[in-house]
């Protein structure tokens, strides 16, 4: 039987164990540029994301100072780990060059786009890493519209194989 670290919750990526992934940032946000950042974690927290559990539902990303940091990502509490555990909501600093930043805050400031995370993922040498995307919020019927032309799609594809 296989480890939970060694199980592919999205499938094999190019040796990438994903964690959690936030699908639904897809649908709501137009998704401009996406960059690969390393995020600083405790011990108890590693454990618990190789137990495969952590979500990215309703978090973001923002610069303070000449730092970018996660806000409101849920990690829970490694239940081995008693008195020495971490706390589940904290905000997780996040490593990206310092040119990148700059850019991110630079787009977030002059152009009001925001930063996304879209997956955590352990890379091939076992390193959490954080995939975020620089993204413009869509308005509802931009939404209504992106879901139409999916459905269509999605529609197309399954009369193209009834066909062919």
């Amino acid at each position: 039987m296989a480890s939970a670290a060694t199980k592919k919750k999205g499938g094999p990526v190019s040796g990438r164990t994903v964690v959690a992934e936030n699908r639904r940032a897809r649908f709501d946000y137009e998704l401009m540029e996406t960059f690969e950042a390393g995020i600083v974690l405790t011990g108890t927290e590693v454990k618990s994301l190789r137990s495969g559990k952590a979500s990215l539902g309703e978090s973001y990303a923002t610069v303070e100072g000449d730092e970018l940091v996660l806000i409101n990502s849920h990690i829970p509490e490694y239940e081995q780990a008693n008195r020495f555990n971490h706390e589940p909501r904290r905000p997780r600093k996040l490593l990206l060059h310092r040119r990148q930043i700059h850019r991110l805050a630079g787009a977030v400031q002059k152009e009001g786009l925001t930063i996304v995370p879209l997956k955590l993922y352990f890379n091939e040498r076992g390193i959490a890493k954080l995939e975020i995307a620089l993204a413009r919020g869509r308005k509802h019927h931009d939404k209504r519209e992106v879901q139409k032309e999916r459905s269509w799609q999605r529609e197309k594809a399954r009369l193209l194989r009834e066909r062919g």
